[in-house]
């Protein structure tokens, strides 16, 4: 959600910020600041207000030179968006700068049991942090000071913190929120996604959780809450900076969109020797030693999470079930005498599935987590992770990394499966093909959605893995166009949904599997009787003359790949036909970082 970027060094601090939110902006925010230090004054300057980076950067100033600043891309928890309620917040004698990512769930009891004399000014749990480091200082050092505040903080945070008196010193915490120190060649950066870092620095230290950081012109040192420094390790930033710009395309989701048969082939080159899957690590092995798999995701990530059980239990005959991450947090079910625990996230840093991973580890429950993000918080955690490989996903509209995920739940169900006749590596090739087929009609795709999607009502229908399939392609309309779209298995339209068609709404049906066309063409001529207007998506083996986007046929578990294709330009042409922002639709964020 929230992006933190901040730098001291010889560098100027203010493009390093600036261009370090910049890089973040797809995570999502509503509001933007930055404080600079401003060396011929001795001054601390603050800039900040709601709306993009491109309007923090207008009404910042830019005549004097500064090597140290923290900036803040904020999703509102706590306060509407206004700005008052943007970071960076002061302590009340100024003392005291911070930007904070997370949420403090005990701040109203600390401001009624420690600061009750204390005056805020915005509706944000950020303040209160601010003033117990202020309140602390009067007895203790400004290190102790903060770390005190850290130990009674209870929920998330990722913190920096410039103390006015001491413009040489840069200080961080770090407890559940995504942080991360990179190394650059003129001064140390801060920053909540290794993104901020692409072109700045080479070299960075993923931090643990209860870490506190202080940063100089020398260098920096890696403390726990009490004090100890702590050890660390160097890694290097393998992202590609070319990756992360949009290149030709108009928008980052139509960019996405175009690279899936590249995603489907890096994949293949990731994880097969020939015909031979050569997956890493311990995953086959906790697999095989489970009982029963419980995959848990969220949005994007749990609808291919019902496509993974479904290849779980057909290819390799593992009985598996998909949890909302959210629910199962606070209201597990009974489970399994040895279960596996799958956990599925583009980011690797989604809260609620990290509520469950803390949860699940303390229990003793072994996990395996499937990410784009090696790097992230629940590949670190997990007892093992997978790689998806999808390269960076700017878009908030999850497209290529919901492909990438479902390519790697293949592969792990084959892995483990007794199947000798299935060739997957050729069966995934095939699906690179026919997705590049799809893309190259999406022309035709848009003047489809053109003249049937004119309503403020959308409807998905499908049976089986095609009803999955549904559930992922209303998201990714609804996620963007803004029309309500919802994604229903086609036998229960007649048990209450069918009450909401009138004429023109239109109802798109997926079609791919063979045993159960007619059914779901069945419920298409009961929702065409009462004026829908229909659009089908099918393959060929089971295509009628009417239908309008017809697929190649692939291997009938990995149809999905190929419907979700089609549906994710219905979504973008809708959303452009709208004059939308695509790449940010409001009030979503990419990376889930609070509960």
């Amino acid at each position: 959600m929230c992006g933190i970027v901040g730098y001291l060094g010889k560098e100027d601090a203010r493009e390093i910020i600036l261009n370090g939110l910049r890089k973040l902006e797809y995570r999502g925010y509503d509001s933007a600041g930055i404080s600079l230090y401003k060396k011929t004054d001795n001054e601390f300057m603050i800039y900040k207000d709601k709306g993009r980076v491109a309007h923090l950067e207008s009404i910042t100033d830019f005549s004097y030179d500064t090597g140290l600043g923290i900036g803040h891309t904020r999703w509102a928890t706590h306060g509407i968006p206004n700005q008052n309620n943007s970071h960076p917040h002061q302590s009340n004698t100024k003392r005291f700068i911070i930007v904070h990512n997370g949420v403090i769930e005990n701040y109203k009891e600390l401001k009624n049991d420690i600061l009750h004399q204390t005056n805020f000014y915005s509706d944000t749990d950020t303040e209160v942090i601010a003033n117990l480091i202020e309140e602390f200082s009067h007895t203790l050092t400004v290190e102790e000071s903060i770390r005190k505040t850290l130990t009674l903080l209870e929920g998330s945070y990722a913190l920096l913190v410039i103390d006015r008196l001491n413009p040489e010193i840069m200080y961080a915490a770090k407890n559940k929120s995504p942080l991360l120190l990179g190394i650059g060649q003129g001064g140390t950066i801060i920053a909540s996604d290794v993104m901020a870092f692409v072109g700045l620095a080479n070299d960075y230290v993923t931090l643990d959780d209860k870490s506190f950081i202080e940063v100089t012109k020398d260098g920096f040192i890696i403390k726990d809450i009490i004090g100890k420094e702590t050890p660390y390790d160097i890694k290097t930033i393998d992202i590609d900076n070319f990756n992360v710009e949009k290149g030709e395309y108009a928008h980052f989701m139509l960019k996405e969109i175009n690279e899936q048969p590249s995603v489907i082939r890096n994949i293949i080159s990731k994880y097969f020797d020939g015909d031979k899957i050569t997956l890493n690590g311990n995953a086959k092995k906790m697999i095989n030693d489970s009982d029963r798999l419980y995959i848990i995701a969220a949005g994007t990530s749990m609808n291919a999470g019902f496509i993974g059980k479904e290849m779980f239990e057909k290819m390799a005959g593992i009985p598996t079930e998909v949890h909302i991450a959210s629910e199962f947090a606070y209201n597990m079910p009974l489970l399994s005498d040895n279960p596996l625990f799958i956990f599925i996230s583009q980011s690797g840093e989604t809260a609620d599935l990290r509520a469950v991973l803390v949860n699940i580890k303390r229990k003793g429950y072994r996990s395996l987590t499937i990410t784009n993000v090696k790097t992230s918080t629940l590949a670190r955690e997990a007892d093992g992770y997978v790689e998806i490989f999808a390269g960076p996903e700017i878009a908030v509209a999850s497209t290529k990394a919901y492909t990438a995920q479902i390519a790697i739940l293949s592969i792990l169900a084959m892995h483990v499966s007794d199947n000798t006749h299935l060739n997957l590596r050729k069966e995934l090739s095939k699906v690179a093909i026919s997705m590049e087929n799809i893309i190259d009609k999406k022309e035709y795709i848009k003047d489809i959605v053109k003249e049937y999607l004119t309503k403020r009502n959308c409807f998905y229908i499908g049976r089986g893995i095609d009803y999955y399939a549904s559930l992922e392609s209303a998201l990714k309309l609804k996620e963007i166009s803004y029309i309500q779209t919802e994604g229903f298995a086609a036998g229960e339209l007649k048990h209450g949904t069918i009450a909401l068609i009138e004429e023109g709404t239109p109802v798109i049906a997926i079609i791919s599997q063979k045993e159960i066309n007619k059914n779901t063409r069945s419920n298409l001529y009961e929702v065409q009787s009462r004026g829908a207007k229909t659009i089908v998506i099918s393959t060929k083996a089971v295509k009628d003359s009417s239908d309008l986007i017809v697929l190649d046929d692939v291997f009938e578990l990995f149809s999905p790949l190929l419907t979700i294709i089609p549906t994710q330009f219905i979504a973008y042409y809708a959303a452009l036909e709208r004059g939308y922002d695509i790449d940010k639709p409001r009030n979503l964020a990419k990376s889930v970082t609070v509960e």
